[in-house]
């Protein structure tokens, strides 16, 4: 197996690497248009999405694929990966340059290595984390630009950081104990809790694709992902169609944490 994990670390590298490089160009310079769902699509997503998973399928030919431009149907197969080519679309086409491309690799449903790079900033992170999907030998550790990071051990301050997505503001009891951020990419909100640079996060309508890479990251630094609805968002379930459902989430950087935030969430939002 740790031949199987250093070719699956070198391939999300590589690939998230070359579609980094071909995007830049287009940053600032790419017209969107708007999806059912209210988002923004490029021709941009739609490209890496292709070479992404033209690349998975050459690479690894018996693995499932599960994206946000293709197929959203969870398929019958061991090994699967969950693609967001273009996380941030509309820091894309705005100029804002946080914006990443995201991978999640899920056995039998539950994601096990996850890797998100960020072409404009520089900054690629990866996780493997077993959790429960019954592997052995998986060392867990998250990691950004091969450093290894964790999240903050830090006692709440109004010094500290939250972060939201737009959807959250109305969601959130005031005065909040810490200081909002509001990044415009779900992962990236997700992740920045795996560093240690924020306490907590929250995001009212991810979607499968915004999550599977991310997840991975932040259990493996010891962060704490809490689903919001009742259901638990792993393992995934073959045959279900993902596309139009939302997994409200919130992260916090250590289990003391959980309750502290959730009693500033609103209850409508269980």
């Amino acid at each position: 197996m740790k031949e199987f994990w250093a070719s699956v670390l070198d391939f999300a590298k590589d690939i998230t690497n070359h579609v980094g490089i071909q995007l830049l160009p287009d940053f600032r310079c790419c017209q969107a248009s708007q999806k059912a769902d209210g988002s923004l699509v490029t021709q941009a997503d739609h490209w890496a999405d292709e070479t992404i998973r033209r690349a998975i399928a050459s690479r690894f030919p018996s693995h499932g694929i599960l994206s946000e431009e293709g197929e959203h149907r969870f398929p019958d197969t061991e090994w699967c990966w969950i693609i967001d080519p273009l996380d941030g679309t509309t820091n894309f086409t705005r100029g804002i340059p946080i914006w990443g491309i995201s991978l999640g690799l899920l056995y039998h449903g539950t994601p096990v290595f996850g890797y998100v790079h960020f072409p404009p900033i520089g900054q690629s992170f990866h996780g493997f984390w077993a959790g429960e999907s019954g592997l052995p030998d998986i060392i867990p550790g998250a990691f950004m630009n091969e450093f290894s990071i964790h999240s903050s051990p830090d006692q709440l301050s109004s010094n500290h950081f939250f972060n939201l997505c737009s959807r959250s503001t109305s969601l959130l009891q005031q005065p909040f104990p810490c200081k909002i951020r509001m990044l415009g990419v779900a992962s990236y909100n997700f992740i920045t809790v795996a560093t240690g640079a924020v306490l907590g996060g929250m995001e009212a309508t991810p979607k499968i694709w915004d999550i599977a890479g991310a997840w991975v990251i932040v259990k493996a630094a010891g962060a704490v992902w809490v689903a919001l609805a009742s259901d638990p968002i792993f393992p995934l379930k073959v045959g279900q169609d993902y596309g139009g459902r939302s997994f409200p989430t919130l992260i916090v950087s250590r289990s003391e944490l959980v309750d502290v935030f959730k009693s500033y969430i609103q209850q409508n939002q269980n």
